[in-house]
């Protein structure tokens, strides 16, 4: 497992479908990303949703990453 701290692989999005808000996720380029297990993205995910979250100002938004959040700690 690698040990990668305050570093952003993952970026989320979120945008508006037909009924709801979704969050949506980037991977960014780096040496890590090719060797990472499904624990270190989810971790990742998470680091990316409680980014987003800190800067978020639509209610809708932020009531979408916060579930997204639970979600993603439900399934660690």
């Amino acid at each position: 497992m690698n040990i990668i701290e305050n570093i952003f692989i993952i970026e989320a999005k979120t945008h508006k479908s037909k009924n709801s808000r979704k969050i949506s996720y980037h991977v960014i380029e780096s040496p890590y990303a090719i060797c990472l297990d499904k624990k270190e993205i989810v971790l990742a995910q998470i680091q990316a949703c409680e980014h987003l979250l800190d800067r978020t100002k639509d209610e809708d938004d932020f009531e979408a990453i916060t579930k997204e959040i639970l979600e993603l700690q439900e399934s660690e």
